[in-house]
């Protein structure tokens, strides 16, 4: 592994959908994410690779996180381990503590949870979190991530954490269409989205348009039936 800039991340999750989420967002905050579907090679990585953390599921198939997490934190006692999971009663958060998690975050959770989960393991372990994201262009808006703000010509909007990731992944999919499953999956972090209402994702694309001002319903097109994109 290579330096502090460099934190690598094992993402043990059997869903595809929800794997590929997590990997999404980890890659675009910074982090290299590695990607696998059961327990069993999810140790295996683990005790083979190095890695700066490890996220785990807890339903698996094959060993269950559980049994991975105790079998890595036996033979790696300083690895970060954060456990994820739609089991959030009291007596599988304990199991998942006496098993050698460092914490545990309940689906469904926000991407901003998420990271701030993963920052927080980070420095506790001594690495620095990712750096910044950098900033981008939103049509004739510059975002600056850190800053949570989005200016043109001296004027200036603030955003929250969520509309940051939507201009984030609507600008990372330019062109393409992204769907509201796409949305709640990857920036509201829910693994089962058919189960949503989706009139969030809508109500959430109206104030931002009405941020983005005169050109927001233009640069946020409304994709009839699909979901929506950035506009040319």
């Amino acid at each position: 592994m290579g330096g502090d800039d460099d934190i690598q991340i094992l993402v043990v999750e059997d869903e595809v959908a929800i794997q590929r989420g997590l990997c999404d967002v980890l890659a675009y905050h910074g982090y290299r994410p590695t990607p696998v579907g059961t327990g069993e090679d999810g140790l295996r990585e683990g005790l083979t690779n190095a890695y700066s953390l490890v996220l785990l599921d807890v339903m698996l198939p094959g060993l269950s996180g559980f049994d991975v997490c105790r079998e890595l934190r036996e033979s790696l006692p300083r690895l970060p381990i954060l456990m994820l999971t739609a089991r959030g009663s009291e007596e599988d958060v304990l199991r998942g503590f006496r098993e050698g998690s460092d914490d545990y975050l309940t689906k469904p959770f926000s991407v901003s949870e998420l990271l701030a989960r993963i920052e927080a393991l980070l420095r506790r372990a001594g690495k620095k979190a990712a750096a910044a994201p950098q900033p981008f262009a939103f049509g004739p808006w510059q975002v600056d991530p850190a800053r949570l703000v989005a200016e043109r010509e001296g004027a200036s909007v603030e955003l929250s954490r969520r509309e940051l990731d939507m201009l984030a992944l609507f600008a990372e999919e330019r062109g393409r269409i992204v769907s509201r499953r796409a949305l709640l999956q990857q920036v509201w972090g829910f693994d089962s989205p058919e189960r949503i209402e989706t009139r969030t994702v809508d109500m959430h694309i109206v104030k931002l348009r009405k941020k983005l001002g005169e050109e927001g319903r233009r640069l946020i097109e409304t994709v009839r039936g699909e979901g929506y994109r950035l506009g040319a």
